[in-house]
């Protein structure tokens, strides 16, 4: 946040001088100015959202900048806010979520700094291109923003031609100009011990290695499945297949924070409209109930869209803890070889 916005004054701040009322930013309707003014209300409107822990709507407030204050005032505000939302951001506890629409209605500290990082470098591109200034952010920030709020986007050349693309404001070579666009924040699924937390790009790529994603594990995870089904969701975000809510969510327990294991999806539902679930759990986990409670949530929220008719799940023929777990949470075994046997969860009424 804070590269963003001291990238961001530091460009204008060399052109403040200029005329900023009298020239629009871009292909935007705004001018210049109103802009700018822009940048200011989102990094401050995003810190009220989190210091507030807004949960249900946006925090009732504007901003003005006082009458006659100049181009070099209105960048003052803009490293002023940037300041605050930094502050905030710090100080938010990674379990807190606050409200924002899109598309899930909610965001972590992590979400709400891309979305004010993607506010600020793209509306200093609209700036910097209405006034004919060159500008191209830092890489990283644009790579930190895609795989956190642009899961769906596949990589491009570069993250910031993929950026711009991605928000209607470039072209790429052998894809379709894009004419309406949304970030897309993670989504959050709650049960009454459990948060399921959709896994984006970034914290996939970590998990996928060595790293911990970002979450706080119980002793002994992230666990080999785990990392495995982290890998299968960095792959499909690099093949643009992607979809994040048919992806892995993270199981974390509510009462401490703590990563329990993973629960997803191998891909998207199928023509037939049916989509296959795996899981693993800490071994400190187990036993407890969380799969279970997990598995009735995350099936219950497949089979409430219309293009899911059956959820599938593949368990080895020994492993008697997960046909329990299938069991207790509804599925009914259909099919085995040697290896392993086939669980079904059909809609209501679908026989």
């Amino acid at each position: 946040m804070e590269q963003a916005v001291a990238e961001c004054v530091g460009l204008l701040g060399a052109v403040a001088a200029r005329d900023w009322e009298g020239v629009r930013a871009g292909r935007l309707e705004w001018s210049c100015r109103e802009t700018a003014v822009h940048i200011a209300e989102d990094l401050i409107g995003y810190a009220g959202q989190l210091a507030g822990r807004e949960p249900e709507g946006y925090t009732p407030f504007e901003i003005s900048l006082e009458e006659g204050t100049d181009n070099a005032g209105a960048l003052r505000v803009i490293n002023t806010m940037g300041a605050l939302f930094a502050a905030a951001i710090r100080t938010t506890p990674r379990e807190v979520r606050a409200f924002h629409p899109y598309p899930f209605r909610s965001a972590n500290r992590e979400g709400f700094a891309a979305m004010g990082v993607t506010e600020v470098l793209l509306h200093t591109h609209d700036i910097a291109e209405g006034l004919g200034v060159a500008y191209e952010p830092a890489p990283e920030l644009c790579e930190f923003v895609l795989t956190r709020i642009f899961p769906h986007v596949q990589p491009g050349p570069t993250p910031w031609q993929t950026l711009l693309w991605a928000t209607g404001r470039g072209e790429l070579p052998g894809r379709a100009r894009v004419t309406e666009w949304r970030w897309n924040n993670n989504l959050v699924i709650e049960t009454e011990r459990l948060t399921l937390q959709g896994v984006t790009p970034a914290a996939a790529t970590d998990l996928s290695t060595v790293g911990d994603g970002g979450f706080e594990w119980l002793e002994g995870g992230p666990i080999e499945g785990t990392r495995v089904g982290a890998g299968l969701v960095y792959k499909q975000y690099e093949d643009g297949v992607h979809r994040p809510e048919w992806g892995m969510y993270v199981l974390v327990r509510r009462e401490d924070g703590r990563a329990l294991g993973a629960m997803g999806f191998h891909s998207v539902p199928d023509e037939a409209g049916r989509v296959e679930v795996g899981y693993d759990l800490v071994e400190a986990a187990r036993g407890q109930g969380y799969a279970t409670e997990a598995l009735r949530a995350l099936s219950a929220r497949a089979l409430s869209r219309d293009e899911v008719r059956t959820v599938v799940a593949n368990v080895e023929r020994d492993n008697a803890p997960s046909h329990k777990v299938l069991a207790r949470a509804g599925f009914k075994a259909v099919a085995q070889d040697v290896e392993q046997v086939t669980y079904e969860l059909r809609e209501p009424g679908d026989r």
